[in-house]
């Protein structure tokens, strides 16, 4: 964990290779002291640059991205090292793209369990840090330990161990627990959590209900939870019965380490006499299998199976429906606590990710939401989303109107009341908003992109090519964006 994160030039690997599908050709090098991702398309002069990259994330256990900035704004390379494979490829999820995504923000959710003192992205802007935008490298004590000022002092300071078991498995879950879906507390984030407290008033998490065959490269926590081990002792076990956060077993004594992990519970005469000839119980019992969500990168099956899993094979059923799946909140016990927001804001994340279709009762969660949260700007703006998409603009409009009240730096709320507005013929409203959104969110390509056809429509050319440019300084790959700066500087501009 203390290598989780640090100054780029303490963790280079160096990398020069060509991704498949997009054909863009990427370097990682050092150079006069920095280091540095260059990237190019082939035959395209205006693809051809470089980004200094400030900070590593990844211990390189798994794998190794980068961090670097532009005018302040923080993003993720587009490449990632997975060890697992040992190769260079696109950052998760852009495997397939066509396009070099240089326009990955740098989410406090993906920071906050990689570094520590992280400071929070300044007021209206998704990725905008203070410099610098965390204060030590990697994970320290204070991730698990709460604040140590006092404890430096001579005070005491928060021993997990000692706390009660929902309070002492939180600690491990703020980051080894993603989830299906995370929904932040009104005014409340994850990075605020502290040791001692109930991370459950920070954020709520929701797992597909009955999905046992899903491991995500985060998932240990769900994993776990569906274990007979883990149901038979109930909260005697935690993440701590076999993992020393402060130290780990060499690979050489891997095996042995884990071994009396179980012998502890299941005792030396059952060990002697089960499989003596495999000692290393995890390789049968927690096997590791490629991860659902995240390339090229293999993950310890915590469920902690009897029998190993058997690869299920294909049946042709033609009339085979299957049931829609069932969101509930993670941990179990807390089910009983969940609340038509939080459920309405889990299913409408997921819809607009494209995991699922949306439930026949998400207009239903948004009423009673609504009626019991009349002021909440998180679920104003989806409910004002869910309008828009079924064409409701009048109700869309009212919805992002009452959001914007309360919340005016929201910028998918801008920019899609925008949209609303220039289809309505205002365009000085609707270039007012999107401007707005566009200036704390300039990696947004689609907002600047409708800007600059909105002046170009006016006849204002000059003004349309300078927001193109923007667009191209974050994404300079984007296909629409390159034609129509074409367009712009040809003899008769087009606007399309």
């Amino acid at each position: 964990m203390a290598k989780a994160s640090g100054p780029a030039l303490d963790g280079p690997i160096p990398a020069d290779f060509v991704h498949r599908k997009s054909g863009a050709h990427y370097r990682i090098y050092t150079e006069d002291g920095k280091v540095w991702l260059s990237f190019e398309r082939p035959n395209d002069p205006a693809v051809r640059s470089r980004r200094q990259l400030l900070y590593y994330i990844g211990s390189g256990r798994r794998g190794r991205s980068y961090l670097f900035a532009m005018d302040g704004f923080l993003f993720e390379s587009p490449v990632n090292w997975y060890t697992g494979r040992n190769v260079w490829d696109a950052a998760p999820g852009f495997g397939d793209a066509r396009e070099i995504p240089l326009n990955l923000p740098a989410f406090t959710g993906c920071l906050h369990c990689h570094v520590s003192g992280m400071q929070p992205p300044i007021q209206g802007t998704q990725n905008r840090y203070p410099k610098p935008p965390f204060t030590q490298d990697g994970v320290g004590c204070e991730r698990c330990h709460g604040p140590g000022a006092a404890h430096a002092k001579g005070g005491a300071i928060v021993n997990p161990a000692k706390l009660d078991p929902a309070r002492r498995d939180e600690v491990c879950m703020q980051c080894h627990l993603e989830g299906k879906a995370a929904v932040e507390q009104p005014g409340r984030h994850l990075y605020e959590y502290q040791p001692g407290e109930m991370l459950s008033d920070y954020v709520h998490y929701f797992v597909f209900a009955d999905q046992k065959r899903n491991l995500g490269a985060i998932s240990q926590v769900e994993a776990l939870s569906q274990s007979v081990c883990k149901k038979k002792t109930g909260d005697a076990m935690s993440c701590t019965t076999c993992h020393d956060p402060h130290s780990e077993p060499s690979a050489a004594e891997r095996v042995s380490y884990y071994r009396q992990k179980c012998l502890a519970c299941h005792g030396d005469q059952f060990g002697s006499r089960h499989h003596r000839e495999q000692p290393d119980c995890a390789s049968c019992h927690m096997p590791a299998s490629l991860s659902t969500d995240v390339a090229h990168t293999d993950v310890t099956d915590h469920r902690i199976l009897r029998r190993p899993p058997v690869a299920l094979q294909p049946v042709q059923l033609s009339n085979f429906r299957p049931d829609p799946p069932r969101l509930v909140r993670f941990p179990d016990s807390l089910k009983s606590d969940q609340d038509a927001r939080d459920l309405a804001l889990a299913w409408d994340s997921l819809v607009n990710r494209g995991i699922t279709a949306a439930p026949p009762q998400l207009e239903s969660l948004f009423r009673a939401a609504i009626k019991k949260s009349p002021d909440d700007p998180a679920l104003l703006s989806a409910i004002g989303y869910s309008a828009q998409k079924r064409g409701q603009a009048d109700l869309a409009r009212e919805f992002y109107g009452k959001a914007l009240a309360v919340d005016p730096t929201l910028i998918e709320a801008s920019a899609n009341l925008a949209a609303i507005e220039a289809g309505r013929g205002h365009l000085r409203e609707a270039v007012r908003l999107w401007d707005d959104a566009f200036q704390r969110a300039p990696d947004q390509s689609s907002i600047g992109m409708n800007i600059a056809r909105a002046y170009c429509e006016a006849g204002q050319v000059d003004r349309a090519r300078d927001y193109v440019l923007r667009v191209l300084e974050f994404n300079p790959d984007l296909t629409e964006a390159k034609k129509l700066f074409q367009s712009l500087n040809g003899p008769s501009p087009q606007c399309h």
